[in-house]
This record gives structure tokens, sequence and C-alpha cells, in this order.
């Protein structure tokens, strides 16, 4: 009896432990789910070499503005010249794309008898695409008018934009070059100048320089250019600053150049436009004998003469996206905020905001990416082309960047920065936005090769 006692007691407990087992639910093991094709992509890349110690961050947007694969997506990075689209899609919203900007010509007096019996003064309003061009097209309708003389100074004023020339976070060697140009109230041919070096017969020997074309009034040149290697290609610098007297050619001309040309920054806007106004006058046989200079002081000219406006909008931010060009971004992000009398990226932030984009990661120390102290995540990049490709100039927008089949894009780069952003419209018509960028990298080549095979693998979404 106790032995058939003691064994009922063990198969009641192993009947029990068995009905507990088997009532306790089963642990599935956790399943990533498979990345994305374009997340499999970036992460193949960024395991080779050349990407050793960089930082990297990409973001892609579904039709509906939601994130459908990415990496590092909200952490901010520097994004060289795809800042541009935040400058130029906050412009075309609050605009739109007909506006122009207008420069006008004023005189402190009335053509009386064929006679300005005072300053003939150009007055700036911001425009980055003001041309020697125009300047003889006013010439020619002041002849109409029948001038024959100018009594007094030729004056330039560009006091619109208050302050320095140049953003404060700009390197020291990119102020003397023409990718580095002056932002003033009052540009002209964008405040540069072409230079040319005839190379030496021997590398290392010093090169001759040729003189600059369109003539920059009151400067002395240092000429310190060395001749290069057959392959060097473009390695001067040119440093100058904000109304210096002496500019400094540096570094070196590829050997067998008989008339290297290199583009430079003019160091006095104002001076410069009112050089080349006079100019005009005297070709066109116009006396002008007072001098060419910017206006110091108040206000000089009270009579307007003529206006000129600017190319429309959407062919200043076509430029744009097209060229890269900083000072034209530059100058549409000054006149943001000037018009608002704000900074201009709290102008750039308030509308987005109300627009549903609220940046995390924003800084923005120039509109044109120039300054390395910039930052942008890609989310809010990627974000920004999805809401500006969405809103009320949303065609002009596309338009205006540039175009590789079903993607339309703008890209960024200095050295140790990449970066690509844009909208891609796929098969079914719906489009899908996105931003990359990679900061501190050792290998350039490698980095081109992700963002081409980047951009072939989101161009067939």
């Amino acid at each position: 009896m106790v032995k058939n006692a003691a064994i009922l007691l063990l198969a009641s407990a192993l009947a029990a432990f068995w009905w507990r087992d088997l009532r306790r639910p089963v642990t599935q093991p956790i399943l990533e789910p498979p990345l994305h094709p374009v997340e499999k992509l970036v992460a193949e890349h960024a395991a080779r070499p050349g990407f050793a110690g960089a930082a990297l961050g990409f973001c892609l947007l579904d039709p509906d503005g939601r994130v459908v694969a990415g990496k590092n997506p909200q952490v901010a990075l520097i994004p060289a010249s795809s800042l541009k689209t935040v400058t130029t899609a906050t412009a075309l919203e609050k605009w739109g794309p007909d506006h122009r900007i207008e420069t006008r010509l004023t005189a402190t007096a009335e053509i009386l008898d064929g006679v300005i019996a005072g300053d003939l003064v150009i007055v700036g309003g911001g425009d980055p695409m003001l041309s020697l061009k125009d300047l003889r097209d006013w010439v020619v309708q002041l002849q109409k008018r029948g001038l024959k003389r100018v009594a007094g100074r030729i004056l330039g004023d560009g006091r619109l934009f208050p302050g320095s020339f140049y953003d404060d976070f700009w390197n020291w060697g990119d102020l003397g070059n023409g990718y580095g140009s002056p932002v003033c109230g009052l540009n002209l041919e964008h405040n540069r100048y072409v230079v040319a070096f005839r190379a030496a017969d021997q590398v290392g020997g010093p090169t001759a320089l040729l003189g600059m074309v369109p003539e920059v009034p009151g400067v002395t040149w240092v000429n310190e250019t060395l001749t290069g290697a057959v392959d060097s290609g473009d390695g001067v610098v040119i440093h100058g600053g904000e109304r210096t007297g002496v500019l400094h050619f540096r570094g070196t001309v590829p050997l067998g150049q008989a008339a290297f040309q290199v583009t430079g920054a003019v160091p006095d806007p104002e001076r410069y436009a009112a050089h080349h106004l006079k100019q005009a006058l005297l070709e066109a046989g116009i006396e002008a004998a007072g001098a060419a200079e910017a206006v110091k002081g108040r206000a000089a000219g009270q009579v307007e003469l003529l206006r000129h406006a600017s190319p429309t909008l959407r062919d200043i931010i076509t430029s744009i996206h097209a060229t890269s060009d900083n000072h034209e971004t530059e100058c549409l992000f000054r006149l943001l905020g000037l018009r608002e009398s704000k900074a201009a990226e709290e102008v750039v932030r308030e509308h987005w905001k109300g627009r549903g984009l609220e940046f995390s990661g924003l800084r923005m120390e120039d509109g044109c990416g120039l300054a390395r102290a910039d930052f942008i995540t890609p989310h809010d990049l990627a974000r920004l082309q999805f809401l500006a490709a969405a809103g009320p100039h949303g065609m002009v927008y596309k338009a205006s960047l540039l175009q590789k089949g079903a993607l339309r894009w703008k890209g960024g780069a200095m050295s140790g920065v990449r970066s690509v952003t844009g909208i891609v419209t796929r098969s079914d018509g719906r489009e899908m936005s996105f931003g990359l960028m990679v900061n501190h990298y050792a290998d350039a080549g490698a980095v081109a090769a992700l963002r081409e095979a980047f951009i072939e693998e989101i161009s067939r979404l």
C-alpha cells in the first residue's frame, strides 16, 4: 500500500509539472526586420576602410513623409552646400517665384541742361545678379535723357546689409577666392574678377601675373605663386579681406599653362560698382571727373533716376542649385532676416515650424553651407525637401533642382564633407525625399562611390 501510494504521488507530481509546462507561453526568437535596400547599401559601404572614423547619416522618407530607412537620422552633421536648399525653399515660399530684387540709380540733383550738378549714386537692394551689362544699359537710358556730364562723384551705396561682408565662420583661406566673394547690399558681377597667370618653364619657377578682368580699383597685387606639376590642377589661393588694399596670390599653377585663370573676390564691392559705372559713362562720352568710391556717412541720393529689377526668384534659385553659388544664396539669406528685422536663422525656423517642421539639430551661421559651423540632421534635411515639394510652389522648387532621370537633387562638398539631398519619383508617380551626409572621412573616393551608389539605388525605388 505504501509503495502504491508513493507511485501515485510521483505520477501526480509529474502530471502537474507537465501541465504547468504545457501552459507556459512559448518564447519565440526576436527577429530583426530585414534591412531596407538603401540601408543595406549604406551599411556595406560604411564597413569599408575608407569610412573608418567617419560620421555618416541618412534618412529616406516615403511619399507621406514617414521614415522608411535611415542611419543616424537625428544626428546633426555638417551639410556643406546641401544647406542651400533650406535658404532657397524658405525664400521661395515667403516671396513667391516671381519676386524680384531692385537696384536704384539716384542723384543729389536732377538732370538740368544735360548736367547732374552733384553726385550719381547706385543704391543696392541686395541683388546678387547685377551685371556690367546692366550698368551699360543704364548709361544708354541716361544718354536718351540728355545726360552729358556728372559734376560730382560716382558713389556705390551697399549699406543695406549692416556689418561685415563675410560670415564670422568663413575660413581665412576662403575670403579672397571667388567662391567666398563678399556679400554686400550692392553687388556687381558677384563681386568677382578673373585673374590670369603664365607658368614658368620649370616646376618651382615663379609665375607671371598677366592681369585681371574686370578691373579692380585701388588694390596692390602680390604674386607669390609658383609653377607646379603638369597635373597639379588649380593650386592658387587668394588671401584678401574686407576693403583690403593688398591681395596675395599664393600656391601653384600647373606647368605648361600660358594663361591659367582663377576667380578672385573683390575686396570693396561698393567702390568696384562705382568704378565700373564711371567707366561706362566715360566710354559713352559722358563726362565724369569726380571720384568713384563707396558712400560714407548719410545717404547721398535723393532724386531717383532709374530702377533695375533682378531676374525672378525662380531664376535665381535655379542658378543657385545649378552652380552652388555661395554669393547668390547669402544675399537671399540676409534679405530673409533684414525684411523681418530678425536673425535670418530665426526667420527660417519660424517659417518651417508653421509648416510642420521643428528643427532639432539646425545651426545656420550662413545660408549657403560654406561655414563649417553649420549643422542639420539628415531627417530635417529630408523633411524640408518633402514639405517644399508639397508646398505652394512645389513644382517650381522641384524644377529648380538638378535632375538625373527620376531624381531631383542638390549636392554639397568641401574638404571632409559630402552630402546630397532631394526628391525621387517612384514608378507609381509618388515621391520620396532624402538626405545623406558624410563628415570627417579619410578617403574621398570611397565617399564618392557611396554617393553615386546611393543615388542609383534610390532612383530605382
